[in-house]
């Protein structure tokens, strides 16, 4: 299942600052119908993905019902919270 959309930067600050891009309610429901053949436990779902130059394998997180896309140190690069960025992604099943 390959998907595009465009997604604000989101910072959690817990021990150790995460960042994410929250998957949109239309590809989050797409992925809720192969969620079950794609996820290894706790609801996570293995992806690849692509964010300008930079891909990536990571996996989603469930959360309030669609999915955060983790961004790894490499892709942030000059990244903020609230920044917008353009993603490619492939569930991987």
């Amino acid at each position: 299942m390959e998907l595009v959309f465009t997604g604000a930067v989101i910072e959690w600050r817990g021990p150790a600052p995460y960042y994410f891009v929250r998957v949109p309610d239309e590809e989050s429901a797409d992925i809720r119908e192969v969620a079950a053949m794609a996820t290894y436990g706790w609801g996570v779902i293995p992806v690849e993905a692509r964010i300008g130059e930079v891909a990536f394998e990571t996996s989603l997180f469930p959360k309030d019902g669609g999915y955060l896309l983790p961004l790894k140190k490499a892709v942030r690069g000059r990244l903020g919270s609230g920044d917008d960025v353009a993603v490619e992604m492939t569930v991987r099943l």
